[in-house]
């Protein structure tokens, strides 16, 4: 975890310089950036293991590089919006952020999600080393730990932010097992989850239109009023 490399994107110089040394004291690499722009050009001849972004900066906006990031699909988000902006918050899980915290933040909250984050990333890099051939099996469709990719019957595959894939392996594990809020929660965000935590909604959300989108997709996860959500369909390790 000590290797990984932090851009922190704010153009607050005072909240930036203080980020930066609160993670460079928990024995992160972190560099700066004011700007979308200079984010870019640090980006082109340095690899980044998370960019924490806010969503207001100067010229091109934080919810606009997420997007972009999230098209190239290589860097984690971590989105900071403005306290009580639940509208910007939206939109960046909508648009693929795997996280967001509101101004002002607790550092150590900060910290957590972060390390969250990276610990999925190093998790997964692990998987695709350690269990290459790790695969479920559900209808036609089937889901690959070890690449983290999902594809449909047509074998297509889907495009899915890192959080979304997590609630869908999670699901996928526990089929036809009703799991509720708190247990996704859990599974997906550890300790970075807090009780008002709403992002796994906008991402179960999301993740259920993209699924809808495809053949028999729709019937997959299904609501259990006052219960949580079920996996439909049996699963087989492949």
């Amino acid at each position: 975890m000590e290797e990984s490399c932090i851009a922190v994107v704010e153009d607050d110089r005072e909240i930036r310089a203080m980020v930066i040394d609160l993670l460079k004291r928990e024995g992160f690499t972190v560099l700066g950036c004011g700007t979308t722009a200079e984010f870019d050009q640090l980006h082109a001849r340095q690899r980044i293991d998370l960019a924490i972004l806010d969503v207001m900066l100067p010229g091109e906006d934080g919810l606009s590089l997420c997007r972009r990031l999230r098209t190239k699909g290589e860097v984690p988000v971590l989105m900071v919006t403005a306290k009580g902006d639940d509208i910007d918050r939206i939109v960046g899980l909508e648009i693929g952020a795997d996280d967001y915290l509101p101004k002002p933040f607790n550092p150590r909250e900060l910290v957590a999600r972060a390390r969250a984050i990276l610990r999925r990333t190093r998790d997964a890099q692990r998987v695709v080393s350690a269990l290459p051939v790790e695969r479920y099996r559900f209808g036609r469709w089937t889901i690959d730990v070890g690449s983290r990719s999902v594809t449909d019957p047509g074998d297509e595959e889907l495009d899915l932010t890192g959080g979304e894939f997590d609630l869908l392996l999670c699901l996928v594990t526990h089929p036809q097992r009703v799991l509720n809020r708190d247990q996704l929660l859990d599974w997906t965000r550890g300790r970075s989850a807090t009780a008002l935590d709403r992002a796994v909604d906008v991402q179960l959300s999301r993740l259920r239109r993209k699924l809808a989108l495809r053949p028999g997709g729709e019937a997959l996860i299904k609501t259990v009023r006052g219960g949580g959500y079920q996996f439909t369909l049996a699963v087989e390790r492949a």
